[in-house]
């Protein structure tokens, strides 16, 4: 039920719901207002002050807007409606004092802080603050904490606003950062000097409204105006995090976030945002082919010139892997189809079946999470297959959900039951009192890709589907790749899976599809960006862009179309992907039939309408599978290192340094007395 209230906020009336802060409410009035403690996703602190407004008729001393709602204000006593002032002599001194004090201890080393120039301190100092300082004390100092190898401290700039405190604690669930101390002595600390163990920290350094808390792997190389800025989409999850691509010449410099509230709200995940530098080593920038048993560097029309040769007559079949755009895979799957070969992009084997949206995507949207009264997670670890969604997850947890695994026990970050962990769990889910304590529920059902890898998978999705319709559940298929639901979209896939695809092939055509080992047999082409394990089975290898070197689409695990920009260019010889395969294809006597990207898609547009329709989830349609029997096996789960399941994270240094530290934290039993 709607609590509408008028106020005046400085003279202009607005209504807005009572349950809203002042803050919020002139926000709603475009009335501008300073703050650091203050998040939108985080909790009320109100401890740093920024944000006092004047009440009027109220007490004689400015109050804090981020923690009084707008029905807590009162109005004249002659009827008027309450009325708050965000510009008057009282705010403004309050506000000068305020920034005064901040500063007391702050150093002025903004020449070598890695925040500068994107810096709230610095932004609202000269908004609200005033050019000289009465205090003549020395300034105290503070150690610095070690978080690991992504978050740089400064801790001697915190101004003690607590968001990074908030933060762990409430959205990434660890209880490792905290605050200690009263008065000048107070300071954020970590427990027992631990570093940092969440896929998400790094979010911190961009809630951080000061110094205190930067970039490790970017301190110092670049300066926020020499960058330059491409908003894109992210592949490393199948969840399409909606980033922001900073450059600087040719290389890419950082990953940060952009808001979308229905995928990622305003967070990443650290392999995310910490990928970057994966990019730039290990990259193939020339073509190459195999002679006399050794990877040769070539030219273009070799290259193509001894693909053509080993294709004449022969069985072909292509595969692609998980960061491929639906561009790529369309033009590839366009000519192999002429070349009358099998294409597949499930190359983990998952038991997905072709043509049926509504059970390969799911009935679910990502939002759906966050309203949610139950929640089963079926042979899926979300922390470590998409941790931003694990987050949502664990918000959803907190506003009173109930959560239910099966699976192997693992530390989710929040509170769960656990079923089991083989199909007999099923058993459970189908009883009487599980399906009767649902149907008056709003559910969810989170079925992972580990749970249909095993020969029962499509079994175990029906089941999923079967107790989904027992209980009015939606269903979301939680995909690990990026480019899996594009592929399935439009229909690059064969009957019988990656096994009948590569069934008798002479000549496997591999785009960018690392994970998989290919038998020693058929001649293998590798088109990709990296030298990893593609690369070193293949004869011929042909260098293309990675996903922030050319514009490509992208379909998220929740089925909603989305568009990657390029942020800049490839390295030496290597050319985008459709572009390749529109060279290859007219080698190969089956050109295709366009010469841009923009006559690409609208190709695409033509045979796939739904591919045209951007940031839109659509009602999934589809048949309920066919009930089977279930095998006996136990739940495993798709990802076992969450930092090397891709070549560019398998290129990075900073991919490789949190594996190990993942490992080793695992290894070590740490006693807590």
């Amino acid at each position: 039920m709607s609590d509408l209230r008028k106020i005046i906020i400085d003279g202009q009336e607005v209504e807005v719901e009572g349950a809203m802060t002042l803050l919020q409410a002139c926000e709603v009035a475009d009335v501008e207002i300073p703050r650091f403690c203050y998040h939108e996703r985080l909790t009320i602190a109100g401890n740093c002050r920024m944000c006092l407004v004047e009440v009027v008729g109220g007490p004689p001393k400015p109050a804090a807007s981020c923690a009084m709602q707008v029905r807590d204000v009162r109005g004249g006593r002659n009827g008027e409606l309450p009325e708050i002032k965000t510009t008057s002599p009282m705010v403004k001194k309050a506000r000068e004092g305020v920034m005064e004090f901040l500063l007391i201890n702050h150093p002025l080393d903004c020449p070598i802080c890695d925040q500068g120039g994107e810096c709230d301190l610095q932004d609202q100092a000269m908004a609200y603050g005033v050019d000289f300082s009465r205090f003549r004390e020395p300034k105290r100092a503070v150690d610095n904490l070690d978080l690991g190898p992504l978050v740089e401290t400064t801790m001697t700039r915190c101004i003690s606003c607590t968001r990074c405190v908030r933060f762990t604690t409430e959205v990434a669930g660890i209880t490792q950062m905290g605050q200690t101390g009263r008065g000048e002595d107070a300071e954020i600390t970590s427990y027992l000097n631990e570093t940092l163990d969440s896929e998400l920290q790094g979010n911190i350094i961009d809630l951080c409204p000061v110094g205190a808390l930067t970039s490790k792997p970017y301190a110092f190389t670049a300066r926020p105006w020499e960058l330059m800025k491409t908003e894109t989409i992210d592949v490393m999850d199948a969840l399409g995090s909606n980033i922001r691509v900073d450059t600087k010449g040719r290389e890419v410099m950082r990953i940060l976030p952009r808001n979308h509230d229905d995928i990622n709200e305003e967070w990443i995940s650290d392999k995310t945002r910490f990928v970057w530098d994966g990019l730039r080593r290990q990259r193939l920038d020339q073509p190459y082919v195999r002679k006399n048993g050794k990877l040769k560097p070539v030219s273009w029309d070799e290259a193509f010139s001894a693909i053509n040769k080993a294709i004449d007559g022969k069985k072909i079949a292509a595969i692609a892997g998980d960061l491929v755009s639906v561009e790529a895979m369309f033009a590839l799957n366009k000519m192999i189809k002429d070349l009358g070969g099998n294409s597949e992009c499930r190359v983990d084997d998952a038991k997905l079946p072709a043509g049926n949206r509504a059970a390969y995507v799911g009935t679910a949207k990502i939002e759906d999470i966050d309203n949610a009264e139950a929640i089963y997670l079926i042979g899926t670890n979300p922390r470590t297959e998409a941790p931003v969604l694990n987050a949502r997850i664990r918000k959803s947890y907190m506003n009173g959900a109930d959560i239910k695994l099966i699976g192997n026990q693992v530390d989710l970050t929040y509170k769960y039951k656990h079923i089991g962990n083989d199909r007999k769990s099923f058993d459970l889910l189908s009883s009487n009192e599980e399906i009767n304590s649902l149907t008056k529920k709003n559910s969810l059902i989170i079925i992972g890709q580990g749970a249909l890898l095993d020969a029962d998978g499509e079994a175990v999705l029906a089941a999923a589907q079967n107790f989904a319709k027992n209980t009015n559940s939606k269903l979301l298929i939680l995909h690990t790749a990026a480019a899996r639901v594009g592929g399935m979209d439009i229909g690059f896939n064969t009957k019988g899976g990656i096994n009948a695809a590569l069934k008798d092939a002479e000549v496997v055509f591999n785009l960018g599809a690392d994970e998989l080992r290919i038998s020693d047999t058929p001649f293998v082409v590798y088109q990709g960006s990296h030298g990893d394990r593609g690369a070193h089975r293949a004869n011929v290898i042909l260098p293309s862009a990675a996903y922030t070197e050319e514009s490509g689409i992208f379909v998220n695990t929740e089925g909603r179309v989305q568009m990657a920009e390029r942020a800049g260019f490839p390295p030496g010889q290597a050319k985008e992907n459709w572009a390749i395969l529109r060279a290859l294809s007219a080698v190969l006597n089956v050109k295709l039939p366009f010469d841009s990207l923009n006559s690409l898609r609208a190709e695409l547009y033509k045979e796939f309408p739904e591919m045209n329709n951007f940031d839109q989830v659509r009602v999934n349609s589809g048949k309920d599978l066919k009930q089977k029997a279930l095998g006996k096996a136990t739940f495993k789960y798709a990802i076992s290192d969450h930092y090397l399941t891709n070549p560019i994270a398998r290129a990075s240094e900073v991919m490789a340094e949190l594996s190990k530290n993942t490992k080793e934290r695992a290894a070590l039993a740490v006693a807590a007395e």
